[in-house]
């Protein structure tokens, strides 16, 4: 009270002098003189803050005092438009009058007078004393003002100029109402009108002369001052280029009014309505009100006129930061502190930027350094007035017009704009952006950072709304984690189809920048800077760009040498310094399955495939159809292209992961049979290696089983893009099959190398035990489908559609089809087929559809078989009651196919290798290498050694039906039998049971438990468990089982038929009846008393003969 009342006594001391002037002054106004006198100031009376009228109006009135509401020239426009209670505050009287509004006029002597008024508070020495004593010690602090020059006004201006640091409330108070009168009037502005005059003429910005209709009144210069700034940014505009002292000026009266928008004449008289619509509660003074305006800039209330004028302050801010007053405050020791602001006395410098402010200021955030809470509040605000008006951007107005122009028209509102440009920018139009305006949108982009904060970004806020309520609920609102999360349920039944677009518009250009991701810069910052060589996060580099960083990081991430080999890691603290630390490996791994989504995520991808993606892939448009078109073209593609495809599958290999439109599509099957692998952070290869294996699971869909099977596709290729083989096999393929690129190629080049290396029985495998194994592996995944194996598939691809159309790839059931119609196949593919079941037969691991289909019985009955005898092994258990019926048919189907040729059955043609070609060469010399013997070799040997087969190899030669029962009931009906050929086979049948009890399996079945308890301890073979049967039939004191003792008596009867109807073509033949025959001693007893009667009958016959000889002789 002490200060107020002392500075009261001042101004009254100082008034006195002048009250005659201003009764003089008063009478010449009113009469109209032609040269304004220079009124008096303020009335001692009248305080000085805004509490001025209430005070003025309390205290009594003074005779001697004048007052504006007292002159003839202002009464009657006072009395009209100012309230009774602000007559005795001049100053009151002075904010009425010039704050009116547009469409009210008051009297041009009025206008006079005040503008007088107000020329004399801001130059009248004796005024400027009483500055000197109010604020006195502010004088002394602020060096500026102290060494202004007393009398000329200057202090005055210097002390608003420097407002923002007066602390003394007085002084404040004083100021604070002078500068809302000089702002009135960009002629009261100290220097202003001398650094700007020029500019204002030739720019047409208004009048400088007193007889303007609004005098004192001329915010509009300064508005259109302003505007030609802008406009000279966005345009480049130098026909008429603004001065750079009359620059200077217009930018300091713009953050000389960011405290109070009553200061920026222009805007207020446009946002004056706005203001009491939008902001009515708002306070005055600290750029609040401007704010608030600014967040309702985009409202349908919002008037055209007042939006204009807000978006040409956001412009100034754009260009000078300080022109904010919230900005500038909140972040005043921040940017000394983080060496922000570098010069300070050029506010159009660099530094003075708003986009090198937020870039500056969010490079110490994300580097983890300091920044208050209220200086990055005022920044996200600024940010997201970055990305919701793209005007604010100079540099998008000039690079980017034509785009704008041509395509987003009529978008300006809530950052539309911008994401159509950035539509455009991912190549979804027609028309391609031109590279400054791309650079333009990026450098924009990242002065926003909408990748900290997903609500800097409006268009996305308000497109993804609901499925961040839906999906991403759990995590916490403006977590950069929201992002991540969205574009994990891309594609998904979460997303909306507008958050789609938005989204993956944004994530274009953050994909081009490792630093716009905030959480990967905060994990890979330290492995960045030491392993790619970057700089700070507001710094770039022409040696390691923003997008090959990235690049540099996932190389470290998943090899450290060319081609994927690993380096041995001689010294522990070598290894640790080229590889990644775990949390970025993470965030690597994190961003390579985002950008698995869409080609254009990965910048170098699209860079280099452009032509090869309008070229081969102009119809795939569908979700990750892009990259499987380009590996599905991969030798087609140029070299360039051809290399990144190719990498970037090298690395899908190792982490399938990273393709996420396949691991969303597999996981049910995922989480039944492959959870255990798929957990691991570090995948290599296991993971897919689990799907293929369980492509035959109920689990397994169609969306699944088709990704799976395409990318088997791609990896016969490159033997590269399948991990674990590569790395299993590196060094043997380098060392064997140098020269062999192709997968199918190199696994054929092993396969025959390991297959030479068993029959020559070395002793040293050349392929080593790891690659053994996995080659194992790749073979067994190649058998499920034929367009796994090219040799087989090119030349069977017409008899595919011609013979099996509507039959599935997988599980092998295509292969299959073409076994069963093998006789119908074209001869390519004929000879193809019979190579494959050669192959099978020898090893039966290949054969995909007995392996899967006789599965558990493998499991029960076969268990320590070898894996080359688990159809061997099948055979002999096809007859037990826990046999599976379907496995039993398939068993059934392998034995007729072996039946076919000899060839196809390895155990009879190791048994019959030294006689197939001693007997049945002929057959061998009629047929070609690849043709097929359909039989005859079988025959053959059936024919001719029907005892050695029974011996050697009785299970291979019998490919029954079932159980037997159709060649039983051909037995039965032998009689009835009309073709020679087909009785000759069932006579061959029954010449055959009889050496072997096992080549019956009906009399087998009957008898087995007879076989097990009386002729367990006879061998069998040449035909003694048969013998010892009929041995037990003919003894009554044995009692065998009904069924046994029946079908016994029918064979008996049969071979009795079938030595009649078939006799003897040889002594061979006679012999091996006589031999096999149940009566076997009893002919032979037979034979031998014939052979001892004609031996007696030879010695007497011999004896006559002998005499008779002797008697001739004599004679």
């Amino acid at each position: 009270m002490a200060a107020y009342s002392r500075s009261q006594l001042l101004l009254l001391l100082w008034f006195v002098p002048l009250c005659g002037f201003g009764s003089v002054l008063g009478l010449k106004a009113a009469s109209g003189p032609a040269d304004p006198p220079n009124p008096p100031v303020l009335r001692p009376a009248d305080p000085p803050g805004k509490d001025a009228p209430a005070a003025g109006a309390s205290q009594p009135r003074r005779a001697t005092g004048w007052k504006l509401s007292e002159e003839e020239a202002c009464r009657e426009d006072l009395t009209r438009l100012c309230p009774r209670h602000t007559w005795t505050n001049n100053l009151a009287v002075l904010e009425c009058l010039q704050d009116r509004r547009e469409e009210t006029e008051i009297a041009p002597d009025c206008n006079h007078l005040l503008w007088n008024y107000k020329l004399n508070l801001t130059t009248d020495p004796k005024f400027e004393s009483v500055a000197t004593e109010v604020c006195k010690s502010t004088i002394t602090e602020i060096k500026e003002c102290n060494e202004e020059e007393r009398g000329r006004g200057y202090l005055v201006s210097c002390l608003v100029d420097h407002r923002g640091n007066i602390s003394e409330y007085q002084c404040n108070q004083y100021i604070t109402k002078m500068t809302s009168i000089i702002f009135s009037d960009y002629r009261l502005i100290c220097g202003f009108m001398d650094k700007c005059k020029e500019d204002i003429n030739n720019l047409r910005c208004g009048s400088i002369n007193i007889g303007h209709k609004d005098i004192h009144s001329q915010g509009e210069v300064i508005a259109c001052l302003e505007k030609a700034l802008v406009r000279e940014a966005e345009q480049q505009d130098h026909v008429r280029p603004i001065k750079e002292d009359c620059k200077r000026a217009i930018l300091r009266v713009a953050e000389l009014s960011s405290d109070d928008f009553h200061l920026d004449r222009h805007l207020y008289f446009s946002c004056r309505d706005d203001r009491e619509r939008f902001c009515q509660n708002t306070p005055a003074g600290e750029g609040k009100v401007y704010k608030c305006l600014f967040n309702h800039k985009f409202e349908e209330a919002m008037s055209e006129k007042c939006r204009d004028a807000l978006t040409t302050r956001q412009k100034l801010i754009s260009q000078d930061y300080r022109v904010s007053y919230s900005l500038a405050k909140a972040c005043k020791l921040d940017l000394r502190k983080q060496r922000c602001s570098l010069d300070t006395n050029l506010p159009r410098a660099r530094e003075a930027r708003l986009s090198y402010l937020l870039l500056c200021l969010e490079a110490a955030v994300h580097r983890g350094r300091p920044v208050s809470g209220e200086c990055q509040g005022e920044m996200l605000d600024y940010r997201r007035m970055l990305m919701e008006d793209f005007s604010l951007s100079p540099e998008i107005v000039l690079h980017c017009r034509t785009e704008i122009e041509a395509h987003c028209s009529g978008l300006h509102r809530k950052g539309r704009t911008l994401h159509c440009l950035m539509r455009i920018g991912r190549g979804e139009r027609s028309t391609s952006i031109d590279s400054v305006c791309q650079s333009a949108l990026q450098t924009l982009i990242q002065s926003a950072d909408p990748g900290a904060d997903y609500r800097i970004d409006r268009a996305l806020n308000e497109a993804c709304e609901s499925v961040i309520q839906t999906a991403c609920k759990h995590i916490r609102t403006g977590d950069p984690m929201i992002l991540s999360c969205l574009m994990e349920h891309l594609y998904t039944e979460k997303m909306v189809e507008d958050c789609e677009h938005r989204l993956l518009e944004l994530q274009y250009f953050i994909s081009r920048d490792w630093k716009m991701d905030p959480l990967l810069y905060k994990k890979c910052q330290g492995d960045a800077s030491r392993l790619c060589h970057t700089h700070g996060w507001n710094e770039t580099s022409e040696l390691m760009p923003p997008g090959a960083v990235f690049s540099c990081l996932y190389r470290h991430a998943y090899r450290t040498e060319e081609q994927g080999r690993r380096v041995l890691c001689v010294f522990v603290c070598l290894c640790v310094c080229v590889q990644l630390s775990r949390d970025c490996k993470v965030e690597v791994q994190r961003i390579l399955h985002q950008r698995a989504l869409d080609v254009k995520l990965d910048p170098e991808l699209q860079k280099r495939c452009m032509t090869d993606l309008g070229k081969w892939c102009s119809e795939k448009t569908d979700t990750g159809q892009e990259l499987e078109c380009l590996q599905d073209h991969l030798e087609d593609l140029v070299s360039a292209c051809r290399d990144v495809v190719g990498n970037l599958t090298e690395l899908e290999s190792e982490d399938i992961q990273i393709d996420a439109l396949l691991i969303r599509a597999c996981e049910p099957v995922i989480q039944a049979h492959c959870h255990d692998v798929a957990d691991n952070q570090i995948d290599t290869g296991d993971l897919m290696e689990c799907l293929v294996q369980n492509k035959h699971q109920k689990e397994m869909n169609e969306k699944c089983s088709v990704g799976v099977t395409h990318f088997q596709l791609i990896q016969m290729k490159d033997f590269r893009f399948s991990y674990k083989f590569k790395m299993a096999c590196k060094e043997d393929v380098l060392r064997l099959c140098s020269n062999i690129k192709k997968k199918v190629d190199v696994v054929i080049c092993l396969s025959t190398t390991v297959r030479n290396d068993t029959l020559q029985d070395v002793r040293e495998q050349r392929v080593t035990l790891k690659c053994r194994k996995q080659l194992r592996v790749e073979e067994l995944e190649m058998s499920e489908d034929i367009r796994l194996e090219p040799e087989l598939y090119e030349p069977c691809r017409s008899d595919i559609s011609r013979l099996c159309p509507n039959v599935n790839f997988g599980n092998a059931q295509m292969i299959e089809c073409l076994k069963e119609q093998k006789k119908q196949l074209s001869q390519r593919c004929h000879q193809r087929i019979f190579r494959l079941q050669e192959a099978e037969m020898t090893d039966p691991e290949l054969d995909y559809q007995l392996m899967r289909v006789c599965k558990q019985m493998i499991k029960r009955f076969c268990t320590e078989a070898d894996a080359r005898n688990v159809l061997q092994c099948l055979k002999q258990n096809k007859n037990s009651e826990l046999m599976d019926p379907k496995c039993k048919q398939m068993i059934t189907k392998r034995q007729i196919t072996q039946n076919t040729d000899y060839r196809l059955n390895p155990v009879l043609r190791k048994a019959c290798r030294a006689d197939i070609p001693k007997f049945c060469q002929s057959i061998l010399n009629k047929a070609s290498e690849d043709s097929e013997l359909e039989g005859q070799v079988i025959a053959c040997l059936k024919l001719k050694y029907a005892d050695q087969i029974s011996r050697l190899c009785a299970e291979e030669a019998a490919a029954q039906e079932q159980t037997g029962q159709v060649e039983e009931c051909l037995k039965v009906n032998l009689l009835k039998i009309k073709q020679e050929a087909c009785k000759k086979e069932v006579l061959n049948m029954l010449k055959e049971s009889k050496a072997d009890i096992f080549v019956d399996p009906v009399l087998h079945t009957a008898c087995a438990l007879d076989i097990k308890h009386h002729c367990a301890a006879v061998a069998p073979g040449r035909g003694r468990q048969m013998s010892c049967l009929m041995e037990a039939l003919q003894d009554k004191r044995v009692r065998l089982q009904p069924e046994c003792k029946k079908r016994l008596q029918d064979r008996i009867d049969m071979w009795s038929y079938a030595a009649k109807v078939a006799p003897a073509e040889g002594f061979s033949d006679l012999a091996v009846q006589v031999m096999t025959s149940p009566s076997k001693n009893y002919i032979l007893f037979m034979i031998a008393l014939g052979v001892c009667i004609l031996f007696l009958v030879g010695l007497l016959c011999g004896r006559i003969t002998k005499q008779v000889t002797r008697e001739l002789k004599d004679r």
